[in-house]
């Protein structure tokens, strides 16, 4: 299950990020995963909490953005959505593609607490 393992390193990422900034919690993170970057979401959430447990991200909103996976065709130049790795181009049937987007696992924002709570 190296779903835990991912959420441990997103912690430790926020926990660098919140040294920096000199502040004790974030208020949210956004994430972006792919279709196709590995990551099984209903794992994912199950063990979110026990990663987040006593850390800047203990109470944060936590925001999952799926990105769809696209390929381009090597062949004709095709642009399309893939579901798997071994998907064909749907307009001439070769395997031969570039995946453009949907491997992607990022943090895309850590939001600071309101200063005002």
């Amino acid at each position: 299950m190296h779903e835990l393992s991912v959420a441990m390193n997103i912690v430790k990422i926020a926990e660098e990020e919140a040294k920096k900034a000199n502040i004790q919690y974030f208020s949210a993170i956004e994430l972006e995963i792919g279709t196709l970057a590995g990551i099984e979401l209903d794992v994912f959430h199950s063990v979110w909490k026990a990663a987040v447990k006593s850390s800047v991200l203990e109470n944060a909103e936590r925001l999952i953005r799926s990105v769809p996976a696209i390929a381009i065709c090597r062949d004709c130049s095709h642009e399309f959505r893939i579901d798997f790795l071994y998907d064909v181009c749907p307009e001439c049937g070769s395997f031969q593609k570039h995946i453009s987007r949907g491997q992607e696992l990022r943090i895309k924002t850590l939001s600071l607490p309101d200063p005002a709570s």
